[in-house]
């Protein structure tokens, strides 16, 4: 493996503080493609009225249609872009679990930064939401260099919460696209995943292009343990203690079960989904499902 392959892997990544570096040395080295359409340029064309949502400009409230209808609605322009994605990550307490130098939050936060990188140097708006059982931030889609900054000091900030309920910010997010987006959701999936892949499924129906990145620790996907342990649901506390030995075929034969029934769903229904390992580099993994999803164009 090369040197600058090496750059890349987790360990390393791990110790860049900042995160737009780190984002670039991700983008700038590895990813390519993550759409093929064509720029139509910068035009600033007023298009069409929607509701006002948490975290939009204020700037854009027509104020005569509020004077007479008594709500807010934005001015939603055809400007700098072709394509909108808006970047969920999942910040439950699940996600901070980590056996290697990243845990799968941090490894999150990696991949969404250099997603949203990608997607502005495509000239294109990208947004972000973070939620555990609610939604912490809310960024709408915007295509300018400092939408860049505000993203990456979010991610840069995330706090860990507790609980997980991802169907809440996909159905409220449904609500309130209103043209063709890329979603993009990254996750361990450690919730009711028939609700999350039920909404998956109605977002691709309404026509959005929706991606799944379910984020996995090494031990979790091979479960190494040997000694008596105590292992404990990082989500609700409960724990119990016992040895591995007796639980590995079991503990090993549901979890593939989970994963390929995952995949499984979300593939037939249209949905991309890819299985990250958060102890593989993110160049092989990004570069893997760049390379399958430019198969699908």
């Amino acid at each position: 493996m090369t040197e600058s392959l090496n750059f890349l892997d987790p360990s390393v990544l791990t110790g860049l503080d900042n995160l737009e570096l780190r984002a670039r040395v991700v983008v700038e080295g590895f990813l390519s493609g993550l759409h093929k359409s064509p720029h139509r340029g910068f035009s600033v064309e007023f298009n069409d009225y929607r509701h006002y949502h948490r975290g939009d400009d204020m700037r854009h409230v027509d104020w005569r249609l509020y004077a007479r209808s008594d709500k807010f609605y934005i001015k939603q322009y055809e400007d700098e872009t072709n394509v909108r994605c808006m970047i969920l990550l999942d910040t439950s307490a699940s996600m901070t679990y980590g056996s290697g130098s990243m845990s799968k939050l941090n490894y999150g936060v990696t991949l969404a930064s250099a997603l949203a990188y990608f997607v502005m140097r495509q000239r294109d708006a990208v947004g972000l939401i973070t939620f555990d059982e609610e939604i912490r931030n809310y960024l709408p889609p915007r295509c300018r260099q400092p939408h860049l900054m505000r993203i990456l000091r979010t991610l840069s900030s995330v706090q860990s919460g507790k609980r997980t309920n991802v169907v809440k910010p996909l159905t409220d997010l449904a609500t309130s696209l209103g043209k063709k987006s890329i979603v993009v959701l990254v996750t361990d999936l450690l919730d009711d995943e028939d609700r999350i892949i039920g909404t998956l499924k109605n977002l691709r129906a309404m026509g959005h292009d929706v991606i799944i990145f379910q984020l996995m620790d090494a031990d979790e996907l091979t479960f190494p343990f040997t000694e008596a342990s105590e292992f404990i649901d990082m989500e609700n506390n409960e724990s119990f203690t016992t040895s591995p030995a007796a639980i590995r075929e079991a503990y090993l034969d549901n979890l593939n079960e989970f994963l390929a029934y995952c995949k499984k769903q979300c593939q037939g229904s249209g949905v991309d989904y890819c299985l990250m390992n958060t102890a593989e580099p993110l160049d092989e993994a990004l570069s893997a499902y760049m390379t399958k999803r430019a198969k699908n164009f």
